[in-house]
């Protein structure tokens, strides 16, 4: 089963983040858009991919746009990870002998990251690193909260297009 496509209801879940405090997706939904980042610690991608949800955090989240990590692993490396790539938004922890969350979303491979908006329903759907999702992505974090698109990329960084997770 595949990562769940763009048009579908996202299921609701109940998890932990790391600092112990329960998170929904219902609640998560109500305040806004929610943008989920699932991911595990030992995952190249991941590594690639979350620093610049990071930036896009920083620029739009916690305003309108939720974005909130999924950590496939336990909260000791969750934590070692979220310190060394200097993540300051949300994480929260998938049970790691089952994956529950994971599964309800149909993960084959991470990262896999979600725009949920705020009826339930995935807008975008990406299995590893995608340029053009994660640029849709902040255009519609600036969009919902009615700000100009600041810079994601820095001038002569090279960002690929895309990379398998």
């Amino acid at each position: 089963m595949a990562a769940l496509a763009a048009g579908t209801a996202a299921p609701d879940f109940t998890l932990r983040n790391t600092e112990g405090k329960q998170f929904t997706l219902k609640d998560g939904l109500a305040r806004g858009p929610v943008v989920l980042a699932f991911f595990k610690i030992s995952c190249p991608v991941c590594q690639y991919a979350l620093p610049y949800l990071e930036r896009i955090y920083k620029a739009y989240g916690n305003k309108k746009v939720a974005i909130v990590g999924v950590s496939q692993d336990q909260q000791r490396d969750t934590l070692a990870f979220i310190q060394e790539y200097g993540i300051t938004f949300p994480v929260l922890l998938d049970d790691t002998v089952s994956y529950p969350v994971s599964n309800a979303f149909g993960l084959t491979n991470v990262p896999t990251i979600f725009w949920i908006a705020e009826d339930g329903e995935i807008e975008i759907s990406s299995v590893g690193w995608s340029r053009k999702d994660v640029e849709g992505i902040h255009r519609k974090a600036a969009e919902e909260i009615g700000a100009g698109v600041v810079p994601l990329f820095k001038p002569g960084e090279d960002v690929r297009d895309f990379r398998a997770g």
